[in-house]
């Protein structure tokens, strides 16, 4: 066999390129095929990518290529037409998709640009947010900080703390080096250094108040910067080499200032301000900030508003005082007033009792002298006795009458009475005054005016008599007529009277009585003193000295009290005058009209009471034989004790009538000690109080213990006839207070 020494050949360089470019497109077919997996990857995980379809399309693009490549390593052999086809068709795919999305691309970049703009502005905005919260930050500080000086400031109403506490706080909370306040001088051309941060007791600083620096803060509500070397500024130690802090002025308002007496503040600021200085530390870099400015200038108002609140306490606190003073001063004046008032009243009460008990010896003694023979000269006397010791009496009553209206403890005694009844009585106790003086009195009532009415006939009668007794007593000659009827409501209101405010109703009417004479007259200057208690016009003064001028005084309060007005028309002296006054009366029902027809009084006439057996308890001997003489003429048995004890030895159930003077010591007890001895109401004889003093609290004491009637002195012989009629008739006598 045949040996065959030979070297095999080594591959040409066209083939070595042709298998690097096999491996070569190998391997770029799978990157290009791993690309679009790793892009689907992505295009699945991100939810927000807006540009998927251009991914999807970018995505086609390679997988071409890799094709491209993949199909070119047939391409390095002999190969086939079909591959030929195939491996052309590859590339124009390649082609136009690379061309689509190169085209593509031109579109898509500006808008990726505007992505990276807009990414750009959020940063820019996302920066400004961080400045706005920062400030937010900086005003919710700043805010805190107001609070607190707030806080500060106004946990005192004291001024100077206040101003002192702004001070220290201001200085704590913006770490200055110093704060000053500059206070108005009580001149006003001045400012004066009051408060300072760092000196104790800083005097002797004083600067002009119209400085172009001060004018220029004064003129602005905002806080200013100055220069350091202000004169309002040159107040902290001498900072050598060192460079001054800025320096900040503001004005605080003055509101009130009349009362803070510091150094001759004024006393009125309305429009004056005072002058906060602030400085920084001196050699720092350190500048006012907006916020720290804004914190001051709020402190300022909060300082005004702080000192305003203080003058208003210190303000409420002095009238407080004044108020107490005045209270401490009336409270004194009105002890003084009651007991002045009650002083008089006891007076009152002890001169009343006292005046009536010797009235009573008059009155009772003139009476049955009178009944008596006499001399025309003595019956003369006795009848002017009579007739002054009734005016006396009348005096007595007019002054407890208007004391109790003044203390108004007075009431009206409301009862149903005969009302043309009451006008024909005083009538008749006028006429025989008149005949005396030649003078005509004529009484008209109308024709609707009702028979009877509710209302205190006691008062309306004293009303009546008085403006009567007047005319009687004013009028030397001519005519007096009393005329009464039901005032219309067009004349109720009356311009004299703006206070009187009538109200018609079905229930009540108004009766005006006018009372016209032909007397002296009045000067109508002089009508409204009429009215005055004790006191008289000076012609009826000059004219007539008689009188105690209460007359008007306790008829005008008496109209008050029934709800009514007085008033008096004059045409002047010499012309006469009509005295005029409306007083509201009541309209009983008609059944109890009907059941109690009203008629005149009985006339009971020289009549006796032969045989009546009467005691009378008193311990005055003086009045107790007075009241027995009454009654001895008027034909009584009477027997007279002046204890209690002997009352209850001597009387007996023949006793048909007990006179007692409750003003006695222990008056009232025997009254109690004689029921407890009559069990029986008809054993026991009738028990009458008689006293002196016209206090509605005796009235009330007598029917407490059970009393059977009160009678008040002075009591003549046709009252004590009277009351022995009416007492044994009704078993029961009340006499109105």
């Amino acid at each position: 066999m045949e040996s065959c020494n030979c070297i095999e050949p080594q591959w040409p360089a066209e083939e070595l390129l042709m298998k690097y470019q096999y491996i070569s497109d190998f391997f770029i077919a799978l990157a290009y095929f791993s690309i679009p997996l790793e892009l689907i990857y992505f295009v699945k995980k991100s939810a927000v990518f807006p540009y998927r379809w251009v991914l999807v399309q970018f995505g086609a693009f390679i997988v071409l290529c890799g094709a491209t490549h993949l199909i070119n390593l047939w391409t390095f052999n002999m190969h086939s037409r079909t591959v030929a086809v195939v491996m052309t068709t590859s590339k124009v795919l390649t082609a136009v998709v690379s061309c689509a999305t190169a085209l593509m691309l031109v579109h898509i970049i500006p808008d990726l640009l505007s992505v990276k703009t807009r990414e750009l502005f959020l940063k820019n905005k996302a920066a400004e947010l961080d400045r706005e919260m920062g400030l937010i930050r900086t005003q919710e500080e700043t805010g805190r900080h107001v609070r607190m000086l707030t806080h500060e400031i106004r946990s005192t109403l004291d001024r100077h703390t206040i101003l002192k506490t702004t001070l220290v706080e201001l200085g704590r909370t913006l770490v200055l080096e110093e704060c000053a306040l500059w206070m108005p001088t009580r001149t006003g051309l001045e400012l004066q250094l009051s408060y300072t941060l760092r000196q104790q007791n800083p005097v002797g600083y004083n600067v002009p108040i119209q400085l172009p620096v001060i004018n220029q803060v004064f003129s602005s509500n905002r806080a200013m910067k100055i220069s350091p070397n202000s004169p309002v500024a040159r107040i902290r130690p001498f900072a050598g080499k060192y460079m001054p802090g800025e320096v900040v002025a503001v004005r605080v308002p003055l509101l009130h200032l009349s009362n803070f007496q510091i150094n001759d503040w004024p006393e009125l600021s309305t429009r004056r301000y005072a002058l906060m200085v602030l400085m920084l530390p001196s050699d720092s870099a350190r500048q006012w900030h907006v916020h720290e400015l804004e914190l001051v200038e709020v402190v300022a108002d909060q300082v005004a508003v702080a000192l305003s609140h203080a003058a208003i306490l210190e303000e409420s606190m002095r009238a407080r005082d004044l108020l107490m003073d005045q209270n401490v001063a009336l409270d004194h004046a009105r002890r003084e007033a009651e007991t002045a008032i009650r002083a008089r009243n006891d007076f009152l009460a002890v001169m009343n009792h006292e005046m009536r008990t010797p009235m009573h010896a008059i009155i009772a003694l003139s009476s049955l002298l009178q009944e008596t023979e006499l001399t025309p000269e003595q019956r003369v006397m006795v009848e002017t006795i009579l007739k002054s010791s009734n005016l006396l009496a009348t005096l007595i009553n007019d002054v407890l009458d208007l004391s109790r209206l003044e203390d108004g403890s007075l009431q009206l005694d409301l009862g149903t009475f005969n009302l043309h009844a009451l006008f024909r009585e005083v009538l008749n106790l006028i006429k025989p005054i008149a005949s005396v003086k030649k003078l005509h009195v004529t009484l008209n009532l109308a024709p609707d005016l009702p028979e009877c009415a509710i209302g205190d006939e006691k008062r309306l009668m004293q009303t009546i008599l008085n403006v009567v007794g007047n005319a009687l007593k004013f009028s030397k000659e001519g005519s007096i007529s009393i005329t009464a009827f039901v005032a219309k409501s067009e004349s109720l209101r009356d311009s004299r009277a703006p206070d009187f405010f009538p109200a018609p109703s079905d229930d009540h009417f108004y009766l005006r009585v006018q009372v016209k004479d032909a007397g002296q007259g009045v000067n109508p200057q002089e009508i409204p003193k009429l009215f005055t208690k004790f006191a008289q016009t000076q012609t009826l003064a000059t004219r007539n000295s008689s009188g105690s001028g209460l007359g008007l005084a306790i008829c005008k309060r008496f109209v008050n009290l029934m709800e009514g007005h007085i008033w008096i028309e004059s045409e002047g002296l010499g012309k006469g005058c009509t005295v005029i006054f409306i007083v509201k009366l009541c309209i009983p029902e008609r059944s109890n009209e009907s059941k109690s027809p009203f008629l005149p009084k009985a006339n009971h006439g020289q009549a006796g009471f032969p045989g009546l057996k009467v005691l009378v308890l008193d311990h005055n001997g003086g009045s107790r034989m007075v009241t027995k003489g009454l009654l001895v003429h008027l034909g009584c048995d009477v027997t007279t004790v002046s204890s209690i004890d002997e009352c209850l030895l001597v009387v007996s159930q023949e006793h048909k009538v007990l006179f007692m003077d409750v003003c006695m010591p222990d008056g009232f007890e025997a009254a109690a000690r004689l029921h407890e001895k009559f069990t029986k109401h008809h054993e026991r004889p009738l028990i009458v109080a008689l006293t002196g003093n016209a206090d509605k609290v005796i009235k009330e004491n007598c029917m407490r213990v059970g009393m059977d009637g009160v009678i008040l002195k002075p009591v003549s012989v046709d009252k004590m006839r009277s009351v022995l009629s009416d007492l044994l008739e009704h078993r029961v006598l009340f006499e109105a207070m």
